[in-house]
Order: structure tokens, then sequence, then C-alpha cells
């Protein structure tokens, strides 16, 4: 079997073996199956049915990392984004009144504008011309949100009324236990184990278990119906002209949440280099888009490539066995929902963390003598946390190297990349 999965998966090259991608597929599965509990949570406030929403999350989870793992051989998870989720809720169906199957039907015309982009090769033609601060940012900026959010799911970092945000209480059994797996991860690592991530996820939640915090509810359960949201996306409503603007939104978010998501951990990972590395990136993209309309049809928001997979790269994990390891996890995911309700959202937070620490290391590449690449980096960067999007990091980045390469006459550095990206995004924020 070892020998089977180094030929297919090319474990040698990739200086890896069978056993250190196993531990990676298992610890990159625990970071993200929050999103088994939160996705169909969300979508009920679309007036969807919470139990089939998540059967469906699980399958497009499963499927999709399958098919990156087997189609582009890399160590990188799917699974229904967060924020589009929000978007379509609480903006598309909630503020703005229009039936969630109109809702999902945009989320699939928006993602079907992708696959165009990607089979025409234009989105592969936008990753090759990003700068390289932005680059940068757009590592580090994922890096430092992904922390953020460690941080929430641990209650040390909270909202606040006058300063948005403030310290939690430290007292607090999540917090403690929070940091607890993480300094339990750092000192770990720093002796070169592997496995760190994965023993922190056991120990927290098994003194989780013992102090009463969450419980056991048996191993196995039978999955509900999907029939309440299996193919009823509605298509032909989705097309009315003032819905024009959400397609466009959907589009842009699936376009450069997903592809700075594949781009940050990708280049964090030196997974992408040569021939080789490139037809992987463009089989990666593919197997991004077509996830996507596939989830609009199965019942779930738009699917891309999860920033939470850092975790499972952070622990050595180089190849597609990866991503089929996160894949199975999320298709047994559907039977054995009570055991993976035990491990608390708190218990992963130390890894999230952690995996922000590796990632804004890239920060010191950057040419900070150089403030025309230098300034858009940093925007890029501190832009995902502060507003909580890839996204918007992404655009504002685009949109800062465009106007300091202008106004330092360095306008030969622009490419019509950056100004078609750039000139998007100021469309998306004026009349979108």
């Amino acid at each position: 079997m070892t020998g089977f999965l180094d030929r297919v998966f090319k474990l040698g090259a990739h200086h890896t073996t069978a056993r250190t991608e196993m531990i990676a597929g298992v610890t990159t599965f625990f970071t993200m199956v929050y999103i088994i509990f939160v996705n169909p949570q969300i979508l009920a406030v679309a007036g969807m049915d919470k139990g089939a929403v998540f059967v469906t999350t699980c399958l497009i989870a499963g499927l999709g990392s399958l098919l990156m793992g087997l189609i582009a051989n890399l160590p990188i998870a799917l699974a229904p984004a967060m924020g589009l989720n929000v978007f379509f809720a609480f903006v598309v169906t909630l503020s703005m009144q229009y039936s969630w199957q109109v809702g999902m039907g945009t989320i699939f015309w928006g993602a079907f504008g992708v696959f165009l982009l990607t089979l025409f090769r234009i989105r592969y033609w936008i990753l090759n011309h990003i700068p390289v601060s932005l680059r940068i940012g757009i590592i580090s900026g994922i890096g430092l949100m992904i922390a953020l959010m460690g941080l929430q799911n641990m209650g040390i970092v909270v909202k606040h009324e006058e300063t948005m945000l403030t310290l939690g209480d430290l007292s607090a059994t999540s917090s403690w236990l929070g940091a607890l797996g993480f300094f339990i991860i750092v000192c770990l690592s720093s002796r070169g184990i592997h496995a760190a991530v994965l023993i922190s996820l056991f120990v927290i939640t098994l003194m989780s278990f013992l102090m009463g915090e969450v419980q056991f509810h048996g191993l196995f359960s039978l999955p509900p119906s999907l029939s309440p949201v299996l193919g009823q996306l509605d298509l032909v409503g989705a097309l009315r002209p003032e819905l024009a603007g959400i397609i466009f939104s959907f589009m842009l978010v699936n376009l450069f949440d997903s592809t700075g998501t594949l781009v940050g951990l990708t280049d964090k990972a030196g997974l992408i280099q040569g021939s080789k590395g490139q037809k992987q990136m463009k089989r990666a993209l593919f197997v991004d888009s077509s996830s996507s309309m596939c989830g609009a049809v199965m019942g779930t928001s738009s699917v891309g490539a999860y920033i939470e997979s850092a975790s499972g790269i952070s622990v050595g994990g180089r190849t597609g066995l990866v991503a089929i390891v996160v894949g199975i996890l999320f298709l047994l995911a559907i039977f054995i929902s009570p055991l993976i309700q035990m491990v608390p959202i708190y218990a992963a937070a130390g890894a999230l963390v952690y995996v922000g620490i590796l990632m804004v290391e890239e920060l010191a590449k950057v040419k900070w003598q150089d403030i025309t690449e230098a300034a858009p980096a940093f925007v890029t960067a501190i832009m995902m946390p502060f507003s909580f999007s890839i996204t918007d990091g992404i655009a504002l980045g685009f949109m800062s190297y465009v106007i300091i390469k202008l106004g330092s006459g360095r306008y030969k550095d622009l490419n019509l990349c950056v100004w078609g990206v750039a000139l998007a995004f100021l469309i998306k924020f004026l009349w979108v």
C-alpha cells in the first residue's frame, strides 16, 4: 500500500511519507470540521432545512476535497466558504427578500462565471501576473485572519462597542483551554513533533470531556434526507436584471477568495514550482470552480479552498493524499456526527493561531525600503483581518498598488492584470 501511495501521490518526490500525510489530513479535518455545524445554522436563516444542509455540507466538502487530491495532488481541502454563506443568508434572502432558491441560483451563475474564466485561462493569467508584494500581502493577510479567527474561537478576543475588539475573559474555560492547546502545539513543534496539532486536539478534547464541557452522545446516527435542498435552485429566476450585481459579487468573491487562498497556501509550502506545478494549479482551479457549481445544485453556498488547510501543511502535508484523507473523513462525518460534535471549537483554535504565525513570517520578504511595494503589501495584509474578508483585502491591495505606483511616477510597474483587477473591484465597490 505504501508503494502504491508513493506512485500515485509522488510522496518521495515531495519528501514526505504516507504516515505524515495522513496525520496532516486528520489535522486539517479537525481544524475545519466546524463548517458542517456552522453552515447549516447560517443557511437555516434563509429558510433552508438544517438537517439537509448538514448532509450537503459534508458531501460537497468530501467530494471536493477528494477531487482536489486526485486531480491536482495538492494538500488543499474544499468546503462551503465562510463569508459567502453569511452574505447569501443575511443579505440576499433576509435583507433583499429573495427566496433561497433564487439566491442559490445567483450562487450557481457566479460560480459558472468563474468556471468560464478558468476554462479560458483568464483566471490563471491573473494568478501569474499578481505582483510579488501583493502575493506576500495575501499570504500574510490570510495568516493574520486565521490567527484572529483562532483568538475569537477561544474567547480571548471579543467584540466591544467602543473599541470594536477587546480582551475577553481569560478565566473562561474556552480561553485557557484554547491557550493551553496553542502552547502544546508550539512546544511540541519546537521539538520537531509533526503530530503536534493532532496531539493538542486530542488532549484539549479529552480535558473538556473530563471537565463536563462536552458530552458523549454515541458514535453513529443516520443522516437526514437531502430532498428539501437538492436541485431546488431557481436558475431562471436568478437571471433577473436586478440580480446582476449579486451574481457579479459572488463571481468576484469566488474568483479572488479561493484563488488568494490557493496562492497563499501553495506559495508558503513551495508546492507550485516549474511546469508541473503550473499544471497542478490549473487543475486545482478547475476543481474549485466546478465544486462551487455542484454545491449550488446540491443546496449549499459557494465552495472554496480552505485556509485551515495550512494546519495540515504546517505538520508536513505536501500532497493530495492529505485532501483525500480530509474528503473521506467528511463523508464519514455524515454518519458519526455525535462523535465529531465532541470536539469543541476552542480545541482547534490554537492550531489556527499557530498557523497564522507561520504565514505572517512572509512579511520578512517584503522590500521595505521600497515604499511603493511595502505599502500595498501592508494594506493587503492588515485589511483582511480588519474587514474580515480575504476578497476585500485583495481588492484594497490592488487598488492601493495602482494609486501608489501612479502617484510615484512608476506606472511602468503596472501590468494589464493589475489594471483590470483594480478596475473590477472599483466597479464592485461603487455600483454593486
